[in-house]
């Protein structure tokens, strides 16, 4: 009710101030469909500065025969088999890529009968403005033969007790499809090689940041940081490495590094 003689009182006033607004505005509607035009087109120079018209050259490193990439107006879309082109114990015997891993505790499945594809979304320009997300269980990223890549973490706990069953480039099967915990040593051991594409956006290398041939000093608590790269002709680019610190738990093939704990910047 007092809001109501609130307003009441000084209803003369109001009155007066819509009559000088109508005015006002009868003169100028011009001005103000010019303002209009004005921010649809700065809609337009911003999408268009936006746009993305090329994949970065680092996706030309991927597995082709496990993987289809491809742009999706301001994002990339990746498609994966999830079936790498390394020997593995998970390929099974009688798969023309199985090596005998008798150190291995083998998970139930094997990747010639397991349906390990995997399909994401990134960003095409990562957004590093935002907060930084932890990731999650699942698949965090797709490396670059095509099978997925995990955090620290296995089912409903850590890695630890899982850590038996991982094959000797650091992946197994469980649950779900064939994934990388472990510094993928198939195709990156001790360098600064492509490992793949999390799903931040953000590209992730081997130990070695390749501007210095050397490991990184100056990593955040994600292991990423802003240096050129061998995909990014001169220009610096902020991306991950895997952090030069080994996995306290020991493998069927000694002590490795892992992959990806997080947290995303590329949010």
């Amino acid at each position: 009710m007092k809001k109501e003689l609130i307003i009441n009182k000084y209803l003369p006033i109001k009155l007066l101030l819509v009559a000088t607004s109508v005015a006002i505005f009868s003169c100028s509607s011009d001005s103000v469909s010019s303002d209009d035009d004005t921010t649809e087109e700065l809609a337009e120079d911003s999408a268009d500065e936006e746009a993305v018209t090329e994949l970065h050259a680092a996706y030309a490193a991927f597995n082709t025969d496990a993987t289809t990439i491809y742009l999706d107006g301001s994002n990339v879309v990746i498609e994966t088999t999830g079936l790498p082109d390394h020997e593995s114990v998970y390929w099974g015997e009688g798969n023309d890529l199985y090596r005998e891993e008798t150190e291995v505790a083998l998970t139930p499945s094997i990747m010639s009968s397991n349906n390990n594809a995997v399909t994401i979304t990134v960003d095409a320009t990562p957004d590093l403005t935002g907060d930084s997300v932890d990731t999650n269980f699942d698949t965090i990223g797709i490396a670059v033969s095509g099978a997925s890549i995990f955090n620290d973490q296995e089912g409903a706990g850590t890695l630890d007790d899982a850590a038996t069953s991982l094959d000797w480039t650091g992946a197994h099967i469980g649950p779900g499809v064939y994934h990388y915990h472990l510094e993928p040593v198939a195709f990156s051991d001790d360098d600064s090689n492509l490992v793949g594409i999390l799903l931040d956006g953000v590209f992730l290398y081997g130990r070695k940041c390749d501007s210095t041939s050397d490991y990184p000093d100056d990593l955040d608590v994600s292991g990423g940081h802003t240096s050129t790269t061998q995909y990014t002709d001169g220009e610096e680019e902020y991306h991950y490495h895997i952090i030069n610190e080994e996995y306290s738990v020991p493998t069927s093939y000694g002590y490795s590094y892992l992959a990806f704990v997080g947290p995303y910047q590329g949010y």
